[in-house]
């Protein structure tokens, strides 16, 4: 019985210290040092949350940048890769469909032609979102001026590789959206 009761106060010690103790240590650490990324990185438009710039969302218009396709369609609920190899059918007809939907040559290696490993991923690349242009200035009837505005918007959007090393030049979809709402 010594050894139940034992057992017991260890148990409810644990469940002290890693139910609510540590819980609670990080929640208040988070919030007084990363307070922007703890809430979930939400980006705000006249007082109102419009998305998060942590997760990609569905853009349909043609006056605006479209995403990478998302296997989740574009869910955080359930995060999600297609798992096709690159010898599948299912895969090769899709991208095939998505190149034919925005114009561009099946062997590009575009963005807009694969879903990103969580199909969440709120960035494209440079190349990507210049291959828009002519969809974005034709939906929105921008004379040449104008189109020299929206290619500076992405050169102005574009963020440079994380730590100068990691990855690659890209730009968060939905922040270009709202600097293109704003700019033309």
């Amino acid at each position: 019985m010594k050894i139940l009761i034992n057992n017991l106060k260890i148990f409810l010690f644990f469940i002290v210290l890693t139910g609510i103790a540590y819980p609670l240590f990080i929640t208040v650490i988070s919030q007084a040092i990363f307070k922007d990324e703890a809430n979930g990185s939400l980006i705000t438009k006249n007082g109102k949350v419009v998305g998060s710039e942590l997760l990609a969302q569905e853009f349909k218009r043609k006056q605006y940048f479209w995403p990478r396709p998302s296997a989740a369609n574009y869910d955080s609920t359930s995060s999600a890769a297609s798992n096709l190899s690159p010898d599948s059918k299912a895969l090769n007809e899709t991208i095939a469909k998505r190149a034919v939907a925005n114009g561009l040559d099946i062997k590009s290696n575009d963005d807009l032609l694969y879903a990103s490993g969580s199909g969440l991923d709120p960035h494209i690349s440079p190349i990507s979102a210049e291959r828009q242009i002519d969809r974005i200035a034709e939906a929105r009837h921008l004379d040449a001026r104008k189109i020299e505005e929206l290619k500076k918007l992405i050169v102005d959007n574009t963020e440079s590789r994380q730590f100068g090393v990691l990855g690659r030049k890209r730009i968060n979809v939905l922040k270009l959206n709202l600097e293109l709402d704003k700019k033309l």
